[in-house]
């Protein structure tokens, strides 16, 4: 293999010096420990430290969700891509599961039959399964007006994370999301979001360690 100067190619070296160039973008927001945690693994997966700056976080929201995932709570996404991003290895270690039924024939049957997406017939499929749980959008806002809808009528899941992305109905969604107090929720702000960025909120929230005094 050639060596090109400069280039890190240890993988565990690759991640610790990608986590320290992180950390001196998040010096001036002076943010909680969990909330950094969530913040530096969506600059790490984005590789756009200006999204630092559009992470946004119901004050109970970490909290929240640690409690429910060291319960064993279950993670409901909208899509195929976000569910495979998610570590199941350590989801199954805390006693949980991922859950995705957007390509089941019944899903796409009953969508097609209202001429709604399959995401959103999917979200609204669970139902109360979704009671205490964890509930990872990572794609369509359709989902998470869907979700929305189901939280007004009274559940409440442990923690949304809402981030779907794109230019129709993707914003708006995320800024109904944050409006209802009801439900502790972590979201990114404007058109951006997508499957890895939910995928990597979850996975900080799996992996995270209380900070030792």
């Amino acid at each position: 293999m050639k060596n090109w100067d400069g280039v890190i190619w240890n993988p565990r070296e690759i991640e610790e010096e990608s986590m320290r160039l992180v950390a001196g973008f998040l010096q001036e927001l002076h943010l909680p420990p969990g909330e950094k945690a969530v913040v530096s693994r969506i600059v790490h997966t984005s590789g756009d430290p200006e999204l630092a700056q559009l992470v946004r976080f119901h004050p109970q929201a970490v909290e929240s969700g640690l409690a429910a995932l060291k319960q064993g709570a279950h993670i409901f996404t909208d899509v195929t891509m976000l569910e495979a991003g998610i570590n199941r290895r350590r989801l199954t270690e805390l006693g949980g599961a991922v859950h995705c039924a957007v390509h089941t024939p019944e899903v796409a049957a009953e969508a097609t039959a209202k001429g709604i997406t399959r995401s959103a017939v999917a979200m609204e499929n669970f139902g109360q399964q979704l009671q205490g749980q964890v509930v990872a959008i990572g794609n369509a806002p359709t989902a998470l007006f869907a979700l929305l809808d189901m939280i007004a009528e009274g559940l409440r899941p442990a923690l949304v994370v809402g981030m779907p992305v794109g230019f129709v109905g993707a914003a708006r969604s995320k800024e109904l999301l944050l409006l209802q107090q009801a439900v502790p929720c972590i979201t990114v702000l404007g058109t951006r979001g997508g499957s890895p960025l939910a995928a990597a909120t979850i996975n900080a929230l799996l992996y995270y360690k209380e900070p030792t005094t």
